[in-house]
């Protein structure tokens, strides 16, 4: 069997092909070096650490979203593919997103995490539970000393001071803050007495953020049978518990304007809302008033005893009609019934009987004699005519 042999073509494309699908999208950590922005937009670097590097491309429309522009000497994290790239026969990351290294295990912690519950369920809204309108106790999960909780109980009595607010104080960074907070929320259930909680804090570094990106905290504020509002740090930061809180507020004053309606803004609303039912009310007895008069201007108001007696007529014309279809559908049923009556006579057995037949019967049992061969000489009969019964006995049965 003759050697196949290959173009530089044809083993380059094969060894793309092998490459290409046999690796899925990866995470690569190194260092940025050759940092080329072309004039096309697009970017050509490399990743290298101390003992290897890759040829890297990021496309222009990929590139252009990211929050900070790379350059050499900067570590960085990237997920991406491994593509052949033809002409030179070179390997290399087609580069899908980057992320500065400093800030990316956190991203890469988040998404695994982030992509685990969403395929459990954790985010799904057939999960969410309404946030009550009118709350009369809320409860609220953060740090006793930040703003955020200043700003939370400043809004809420603002909008609504007859509200209760009962403040569960926790660490909101730092080692154990998240298991801190997934107690707090336990504990909210177990007390049974508010309303609706707040889990949050204020705004700061993502590593700050932190312990509202653990599991513990998901899952509790996921196990919590009272409605959760999530607020974590500013309108542009979001955390796991963003996602599965019932409700998720851009800022922790976000949420204290969310958890409660404006009681000045309410009133207005109800004094809005009566003056348009008064002149609703108003416009209708208008309208009434209105009908009213034409009424009692009508023919019909002004000879009302000439409709009742034209209705008293009509009703005993009907009346009348109703008799006559009455008799009539009863002498109809009457001559049904005589005709049913003759039929019956007619076969009847003292009908049949009054034509001369009669009717013979074995004694003593009185069964109908149909057949001769159940009787024998000597055995008793009675034959039944029109008028009156005779008895006799058999002398001779003839069977022809």
């Amino acid at each position: 069997m003759e050697e196949k042999i290959f173009t530089v073509t044809e083993i380059t494309r094969e060894i793309k092909n092998v490459l290409e699908q046999s690796l899925p999208a990866i995470w690569v950590e190194g260092e940025i070096s050759n940092y080329v922005l072309h004039s096309s937009g697009h970017r050509y670097f490399s990743l290298k650490d101390e003992n290897a590097q890759i040829r890297c491309t990021l496309w222009r429309y990929r590139g252009d979203v990211l929050q900070f522009e790379p350059s050499d000497g900067m570590k960085v994290i990237a997920w991406g593919k491994i593509t052949v790239y033809e002409r030179t026969g070179q390997y290399q990351l087609d580069i899908i997103e980057l992320i500065p290294a400093g800030l990316g295990k956190l991203e890469i912690a988040f998404r695994n995490l982030k992509e685990k519950l969403f395929k459990e369920g954790l985010f799904d809204e057939e999960h969410k539970k309404p946030i009550p309108q009118f709350p009369e106790k809320i409860g609220v999960v953060t740090s006793p000393t930040g703003a955020a909780i200043k700003d939370i109980i400043r809004i809420i009595h603002t909008r609504f001071p007859s509200v209760e607010i009962i403040v569960n104080p926790v660490r909101v960074q730092g080692e154990g803050a998240a298991e801190e907070i997934a107690q707090a929320v336990k504990e909210f259930n177990q007390y049974k007495k508010v309303d609706v909680m707040i889990v949050g804090r204020g705004g700061g570094s993502p590593q700050d953020l932190w312990a509202f990106n653990e599991e513990v905290v998901a899952r509790a504020i996921y196990d919590s049978k009272i409605p959760v509002i999530s607020a974590v740090g500013h309108q542009i930061d979001f955390v796991i518990s963003d996602f599965v809180a019932d409700l998720r507020a851009p800022t922790p004053s976000a949420a204290a304007q969310m958890v409660v309606p404006d009681r000045q803004k309410l009133l207005e609303q109800v004094g809005t809302d009566l003056r348009k039912l008064k002149l609703s009310v108003l416009s209708l007895l208008e309208h009434l008033e209105q009908r009213l008069e034409s009424i009692r201007e009508s023919y019909g108001f002004r000879r009302p005893f000439d409709i009742v007696t034209q209705r008293s007529q009509k009703i005993d014309e009907l009346g009348l009609q109703l008799i006559s279809m009455v008799k009539k559908c009863f002498e109809i049923k009457a001559n049904d019934v005589s005709l049913l009556r003759e039929k019956i006579n007619a076969l009847s057995p003292s009908s049949i009987l009054k034509r001369g037949y009669s009717i013979a019967r074995k004694l003593p049992e009185l069964a109908v004699i149909r057949d001769a061969t159940i009787l024998k000489k000597e055995d008793r009969i009675e034959v039944k005519v029109f008028k009156g019964r005779i008895e006799s006995k058999v002398e001779l049965i003839d069977l022809n």
